[in-house]
């Protein structure tokens, strides 16, 4: 390969790369508040939570026996995480102007504090939270779930 064509190879490769990168439009929410240890696995990969840390859908959020997490979603959803816990996203959704409002998640074990936001005042319905035994329908403001193994 000649240097021109060897460097336009490259700068095609390059600007592939940052496509498949997270665009603003994939995350979810952040991680806010972080106390000992805890993790964030996406398709990208576990990553250490920091506040900051982008979500995505389907991304599993893991505290260890002495850990603690705090996430907002971009409706203002806030979920707090105690040691010991595994929850999936499994459906996010958020465009207000179009209707178009779905939050869906998944507690394995350990516990979960959800304090509503944009999304279940306006279409309560459509924000569930599964758990071992059950779904629980968020037609409130906030809950305390614990989920044992």
């Amino acid at each position: 390969m000649s240097l021109p064509k060897y460097f336009l190879f490259f700068l095609a490769m390059s600007m592939l790369s940052l496509d498949t990168r997270a665009e603003s439009h994939d995350v979810i929410g952040f991680v806010k508040t972080v106390q000992g240890d805890a993790t964030v696995i996406s398709g990208r990969g576990p990553i250490k939570a920091a506040p900051g840390t982008p979500l995505y859908l389907g991304s599993l959020l893991k505290t260890s026996s002495t850990g603690s997490l705090g996430v907002t979603f971009r409706d203002n959803t806030v979920m707090s995480f105690g040691p010991d816990t595994e929850v999936t996203v499994d459906e996010y959704l958020y465009k207000p102007a179009k209707g178009d409002l779905k939050l869906a998640a998944s507690i394995v074990k350990g516990t979960l504090h959800y304090i509503s936001g944009v999304i279940a005042k306006l279409k309560p319905e459509a924000v569930s939270i599964n758990t071992p035994t059950g779904i629980i329908g968020v037609r409130g403001t906030r809950f305390v779930v614990k989920a044992e193994d």
